[in-house]
């Protein structure tokens, strides 16, 4: 079985505050670049499973150049090897750009799952996958806290968490599935595997050889834009009410009231 799980370097949010620049946007350059949280996850399910039905792992990145450093790591944990989509002129670009360049990169390899982090720390839009799915006609399963893949008869069923529950779905792969945290902890890398990372595939590849039909690619091609931001306002004073609970509630009533509430 070959999965594909897609992942990206994030600033660390362990680091500095996270800041904007000039033009608006992030600035990536203020903390160290590391595996974005949610699609360490992923590929710990994805390791999960090649270790019960055997397989390989490939890892599809969108970055800078830079990306291949934070790519190693993940390299480390155990995926077999990578795939570093960089271009300067891709600075910037948003969803549907995003999209259409992973989307494009996954139409030349050959896979049976691929495995999405739910969102990224540093936007959290979470829409990605799903566009990468709808582009290509995939079957699209999110939300995933369970992933039983039946490769003989090319389907996989998975538990996908609801606000009531779960449901059940089944698909054929080949198949995008958008697992959650509920699928297990992501393991550490071991020093086996931080010397094995640094020997694994890790290939760079631009829009040309890529072959992506993007037009007007980058920040300054962006179909939405920052116009401002401000500071939240200071937390205005609090009052604190000590002592039974009927006494509590009487003091929430009381003000609610005099605030013409209720």
């Amino acid at each position: 079985m070959h999965i594909v799980v897609m992942t990206k370097p994030v600033p660390d949010p362990a680091a500095a505050a996270e800041r904007l620049d000039a033009d608006q946007r992030l600035d990536r350059a203020a903390s160290p670049a590391v595996v974005n949280g949610n699609d360490e996850y992923a590929l710990e399910a994805a390791l999960k499973l090649i270790e019960a039905f055997g397989g390989e792992i490939t890892l599809l990145t969108m970055a800078p150049a830079a990306g291949a450093e934070t790519m190693r790591k993940a390299l480390a944990m155990g995926a077999t090897r990578g795939l570093l989509i960089s271009e300067p002129a891709l600075a910037g670009s948003d969803v549907p750009t995003t999209a259409i360049v992973l989307a494009t990169a996954l139409g030349g390899l050959t896979y049976d799952l691929v495995l999405a982090g739910v969102d990224t720390s540093d936007g959290g839009g979470g829409v990605v996958p799903a566009a990468i799915a709808a582009r290509l006609r995939l079957p699209y399963l999110g939300n995933a806290a369970k992933i039983e893949p039946d490769p003989p008869n090319g389907r996989v069923t998975v538990r996908r968490i609801t606000p009531i529950g779960y449901d059940v779905l089944e698909a054929p792969m080949p198949a995008l599935i958008v697992c959650t945290q509920a699928l297990g902890e992501p393991r550490y890398p071991s020093l086996k595997g931080i010397m094995a990372a640094r020997s694994k595939e890790l290939v760079t590849r631009t829009l040309e050889s890529l072959g992506a039909d993007v037009a007007g690619a980058g920040g300054a091609h962006t179909t939405t834009r920052v116009l401002g931001t401000r500071r939240p306002p200071s937390r205005g004073a609090t009052t604190v009410v000590r002592g039974s609970a009927e006494e509590g509630a009487t003091a929430i009533v009381e003000l609610l009231a005099a605030r013409r509430i209720i």
